[in-house]
């Protein structure tokens, strides 16, 4: 049984910081592509960030490149998303996600999702 499970999401001040964590089991977590998508109160789930199954490539929207970085270890079969200065309007639930084949920005092309961990960012 496949699981994603994130972790790392809190209450920070804007301009604050948060690292947050997706374990995977169940997976060859090596074989997959694996991303970051938000959902806001009120809002459809976005894209947020994806990361090759090597860790040698990247793709951000535009609304976090140069805040957040994305980043994996095969060998803990965990993938982190970096958030700095941050922002009220980066409050979200914030979703890992996982993909065999493809490397795309598309939420309905993913495999499995996590639970989801809140982010909440106060003004």
């Amino acid at each position: 049984q496949v699981q994603l499970v994130e972790s790392g999401g809190g209450l920070v001040q804007a301009g604050g910081s948060l690292r947050l964590s997706c374990a995977a089991s169940g997976l060859t977590f090596r074989s997959y592509t694996m991303a970051w998508f938000r959902q806001a109160p009120g809002k459809e789930r976005e894209f947020v960030g994806i990361i090759s199954w090597s860790g040698e490539s990247t793709r951000y929207a535009d609304s976090v490149k140069g805040r957040f970085t994305i980043s994996r270890d095969n060998a803990k079969n965990t993938v982190y998303l970096q958030m700095n200065r941050l922002r009220p309007e980066d409050t979200a639930v914030y979703y890992c996600a996982a993909d065999r084949l493809s490397w795309t920005t598309v939420l309905a092309e993913y495999d499995y999702w996590g639970q989801g961990t809140q982010v909440t960012v106060s003004s």
